[in-house]
């Protein structure tokens, strides 16, 4: 990683930042200088979120399982939001998601998905 790192490729940058974009719903907002970010848009998003063995949905629905899995709820509400403004998946599949997972990650973390969720939801339909 670190030859990539020193030979950054405009290319690959530009397919990073639409693959980034697709991903999260939006475009990146932010300085785009540093080391780390040029890192995760040229080899996450262009290499690995732009693969086409899976779609990008089912990235999605594997991430969301991780993260709801180690707990990590503020990448988990990015990763709702941006699954249901990107149309990756619906209202009732944000639910039967948690559900699902409920039943693997503990009620614990499953309940605070559920409010994750229909907090999502909520927002979204007032808006």
């Amino acid at each position: 990683m670190s030859d990539h790192a020193n030979n950054p490729s405009p290319d690959r940058r530009a397919r990073g930042l639409e693959a980034m974009k697709r991903v999260n719903g939006r475009d990146h907002l932010g300085d785009d200088s540093g080391a780390f970010l040029g890192m995760t848009v040229e080899h996450l998003f262009a290499e690995v979120w732009s693969r086409d063995v899976i779609t990008v949905r089912d990235r999605r629905l594997l991430l969301l399982g991780l993260l709801v899995g180690q707990g990590l709820d503020d990448e988990i509400e990015l990763q709702l939001d941006a699954a249901l403004r990107t149309g990756d998946l619906t209202p009732a599949e944000l639910r039967e998601i948690v559900v699902f997972l409920t039943h693997y990650a503990g009620w614990p973390r499953g309940s605070r998905l559920n409010s994750q969720v229909e907090e999502l939801i909520a927002r979204v339909l007032r808006s």
